[in-house]
């Protein structure tokens, strides 16, 4: 898949950034109008490994992963199922429509059968987990960083929902140090070590480190932040539609309100916190999804 990397470093700067402290946007929500976000890279490994064969994942009625996926198998001239949570509904989310009209076959399940879902169910099927969750989705979320020169960044950030994307990341950055090997000239140095964060869309989901731990190449623990649900999964606060509105009016950046945006509002916290030291250069890695404000009445977002 052919995708744009035009503007996808956007370096911003907003109130509650300090004056001793540098950030960046990885606008990764802009490579592409559907597979957008860190989604290509979740699917690219897993679409190699299907081989021609049919497709099926998982998710659910506001499904960014569903929308990509069904998207990037039309593009691929791949035969796709979605297994969906839940009864089908009267009339079906923006989201589920737009997968359908890309030729995605829906099948939905009560949520009891769908939490006992079994890869083993489709023996003649490619099956992605829920979110692109496996080794293939981290490896190919292991190259965001290439997409620009992101080397100075001393702080990683992403949105945190399967892990997928924190672990190829980690995996990404794993092995650099700020110290000077022996015997490499100064112009060999590796550069300083960076940090990568995740900050939790859903609400108590304490497991999120084990699940992210199993797809890290070497051994680790990641370190993710589980205040800044807003709720859960798909919550929203008057606090957050605030931040995401007064982010866009000083950045032009939207956000999302699953993703995205909760973790521009545990930025913003955790700088009120003195969490990243004085000099910190922060990048925030955009992982898409807009189209998930559609599920929002008109004019509560200002973008």
């Amino acid at each position: 898949m052919h995708f744009s990397t035009s503007g996808i470093l956007q370096p911003f700067h907003t109130t509650w950034l300090p004056a001793h402290t540098q950030a960046a946007m990885l606008r990764l929500d802009r490579i592409h109008p559907l597979v957008s976000g860190n989604k290509w890279f979740k699917l690219k490994y897993n679409l190699e490994a299907a081989a021609g064969k049919p497709v099926v994942t998982f998710g659910g009625s506001w499904s960014n992963h569903i929308l990509a996926t069904a998207a990037a198998c039309n593009m691929e001239g791949i035969p796709c199922t979605g297994i969906i949570r839940g009864e089908r509904p009267a009339v079906l989310s923006h989201t589920l429509q737009q997968a359908a009209a890309l030729g995605m076959e829906l099948v939905f399940v009560s949520r009891e059968a769908y939490r006992h879902k079994d890869a083993g169910a489709f023996p003649d099927a490619c099956v992605i987990p829920e979110g692109g969750h496996n080794a293939a989705g981290a490896r190919g979320c292991s190259e965001i960083l290439s997409l620009a020169d992101t080397k100075g960044f001393s702080h990683i950030i992403c949105a945190v929902g399967t892990g997928t994307t924190l672990a190829g990341l980690i995996n990404a950055t794993a092995g650099k140090s700020s110290a000077q090997r022996p015997g490499l000239p100064a112009a060999e140095i590796d550069p300083p070590a960076q940090k990568v964060i995740g900050i939790s869309a859903l609400k108590g989901a304490y497991s999120l480190e084990e699940d992210t731990a199993q797809l890290l190449t070497q051994p680790g623990r990641p370190e993710i932040f589980h205040d800044f649900h807003e709720g859960g999964y798909g919550k929203i606060s008057d606090e957050l539609i605030a931040c995401m509105n007064d982010f866009y009016r000083q950045t032009g950046i939207p956000t999302d309100r699953v993703y995205t945006g909760k973790m521009v509002l545990a930025v913003s916290k955790l700088l009120e916190r003195s969490y990243f030291p004085p000099g910190s250069r922060l990048l925030l890695v955009h992982s898409g999804g807009l189209q998930g404000n559609d599920s929002l009445p008109p004019g509560v977002l200002c973008f």
